[in-house]
């Protein structure tokens, strides 16, 4: 493949080329949460509880693997725009044993605390027990799950898009074809309930790492993992954990505020806190695929940048922007007209179904402005921005929303923190847009 595609083609079909992948591999995913989910429902309300105050803390094992990886992804990207591949070849090995070293560090810390972290939000000793149980086999895969999300983002860096979607639904389509197997029994393969989902994601995810391996085994990319390359360099870890961390803090943000939004819910009904869980599994299914395009987006813009492309970095977030909204535009008519159904898949629960359909309606309303804050977080952040795009995120999950949930729960009940999800983007998008266009004026 040429390696100077990303700065040679067109950029429409550039970007259809590159998101698309994600695009695929993102609703794949995203159907394997929603299917995961309908199988654990399936054993019971509890068990479907019990994921939901697991949430946070799976949501920020997997921030760290991502976040990190972005870094790797952009440090690659901005090397190879600039055309040191010496550079290209040290980030991508060093992020790669930074990422393992991050996988044990998780598995030893998740496991730790995780049984008074699920403590203080139920004392229903069942429900822990169910909670310890399947978040103990979850991370012990953390360290595989860390590995194959770097070579995704090393994969993603150099264009390779095809690959990354295979071994993403690979992985997936293996993890639902096992969910009922280990959930409920088959022949001589006992029913492991709770404990089976986290084994099927445990191997969905090491299989997934299997076809990376194979592939970097078997073919050539602009970019290798060479032991010459581990020699200590400071300045280089520095830049990854520069656009890492705030990448890392950026998803890991929703986990802090689905654990301050946990807390004021339960105070109404336990319903609400399976709502919000819910929510964030079929959330998964509409942001994902806008997060694709952003996906493909950010090797791109990044490339263009260590290029000195502007003018296409500029088109880029454009294009990018557009598309996003597009896919929100459709979330938002499939919420508002479908809210009750798509509650329904998860419960048969009469209340926990009413609240889901009030829900469901009033947070999407701020769907479609949201590409804004999601599309320039992105773009900062393969820009090597890491700073600038925490500020958005900042806003998105702690500064405005909390403040407002909290004071409107106390105004509207329960319906008020479901109001504060679009009155939080109206006001992030009035910050993230000024802040991109700042950020790249300041070149």
């Amino acid at each position: 493949m040429n390696e100077t595609f990303m700065k040679e083609k067109p950029i429409l079909p550039l970007l259809v080329s590159m998101a698309l992948p994600n695009v695929i591999s993102m609703l794949v995913n995203s159907l394997y949460n929603i299917v995961d989910s309908l199988f654990v429902a399936q054993i019971s309300e509890d068990a479907m509880t019990a994921l939901s105050l697991v949430f946070p803390i799976q949501n920020f094992a997997n921030a760290i693997a991502i976040g990190f990886g972005i870094g790797i992804n952009a440090m690659i990207a901005l090397y190879l725009g600039a055309g040191d591949k010496h550079k290209a070849d040290t980030a991508a090995t060093h992020g790669m044993v930074l990422s393992l070293v991050h996988g044990i560090v998780v598995t030893v810390v998740s496991i730790a605390i995780m049984p008074g972290f699920l403590r203080r939000f139920t004392a229903d000793e069942s429900l822990v027990a169910a909670g310890i149980t399947y978040s103990t086999i979850v991370f012990c895969f953390a360290t595989i799950n860390m590995a194959a999300l770097a070579f995704e983002k090393m994969f993603q860096a150099v264009g390779r898009m095809k690959v990354t979607m295979a071994a993403l639904i690979f992985g997936c389509v293996c993890n639902i074809l096992l969910d009922p197997v280990l959930i409920f029994g088959l022949g001589p393969v006992p029913a492991l309930g709770i404990a089976g989902a986290a084994l099927a994601t445990g191997i969905g995810q090491l299989l997934s790492l299997c076809v990376y391996l194979f592939v970097y085994a078997r073919t050539e990319i602009p970019v290798r993992l060479r032991r010459s390359h581990l020699r200590p360099d400071a300045a280089l870890d520095g830049r990854l954990y520069a656009i890492g961390v705030p990448a890392i803090l950026n998803l890991a943000l929703p986990s802090l505020l689905v654990t301050f939004l946990n807390s004021l819910l339960a105070a109404f009904s336990q319903s609400y806190v399976v709502v919000l869980g819910i929510y964030y599994k079929l959330q998964t299914f509409l942001y994902l695929p806008a997060n694709g395009i952003v996906q493909g987006m950010r090797p791109l813009i990044g490339y263009n940048y260590g290029a000195k492309e502007h003018a296409r970095v500029k088109k880029l977030y454009s294009l990018t922007l557009i598309m996003s909204a597009a896919i929100m535009a459709v979330g938002t008519v499939l919420c508002m007209a479908a809210s009750g159904q798509l509650i329904g898949l998860f419960t048969t629960n009469p209340e926990t179904i009413a609240a889901g359909r009030t829900a469901l309606r009033i947070i999407s309303i701020g769907f479609i402005v949201s590409a804004v804050s999601t599309t320039s977080s992105g773009a900062l952040e393969g820009l090597g921005k890491g700073a600038q795009s925490l500020v958005i995120s900042l806003c998105r999950y702690v500064i405005f929303i909390m403040p407002l949930a909290f004071v409107l729960c106390r105004v509207l009940g329960p319906d008020g923190v479901w109001h504060a999800f679009w009155i939080t983007e109206v006001l992030t998008a009035c910050i993230a847009y000024p802040v991109y266009h700042k950020t790249v004026s300041r070149r």
